[in-house]
């Protein structure tokens, strides 16, 4: 039986370095993606991220990095599944950057199809704020799921 993994990508017309830049530091990341994180990311290193509308850390283990060009790591994408992410950068023409994401795999079972919405939902939510913040320096999530603080 196949698996179901998440795929996306989007355009932002900056540089790699500086596309980069915004997804390992953490004092870019809190302006469009997390509140907080115990570090950079750096190969070999497990550091925690905090989310806004979250109490919880969730631990994320940097499996490589490339700079300017790729990203993985390890975390618990879903309840009980530890998965992994790529991110890759890629030039494209002019001072643009494509951004592709991967994340999983996990069954096609009621678990999985779930987790493939939420985290599908996520990933192109990340994509949509990391463009806001590196081409217009405005941060899309401040506010944008405060309505999930009520659910926890």
């Amino acid at each position: 039986m196949e698996k179901l993994e998440i795929k996306t990508a989007l355009q932002i017309n900056e540089a790699q370095k500086t596309v980069f830049d915004a997804i390992v530091d953490p004092s870019n990341m809190s302006h469009y993606f997390i509140s907080e994180s115990t570090g950079k990311m750096e190969e070999g290193k497990t550091i925690n991220w905090k989310f806004p509308e979250f109490e919880e850390a969730f631990p994320v283990k940097i499996l490589e990095v490339r700079p300017n060009e790729f990203i993985s790591f390890e975390w618990d994408g879903a309840k009980g599944q530890k998965l992994k992410v790529e991110i890759r950068l890629e030039k494209v023409e002019g001072p643009a950057t494509l951004v592709r994401i991967t994340e999983g795999k996990m069954d096609v079972d009621p678990a999985g199809i779930n987790w493939y919405g939420q985290n599908t939902e996520g990933w192109a939510n990340f994509l949509a704020s990391l463009k806001a913040y590196v081409e217009y320096g405005i941060n899309l999530r401040k506010g944008a799921f405060d309505f999930m603080k009520e659910k926890l």
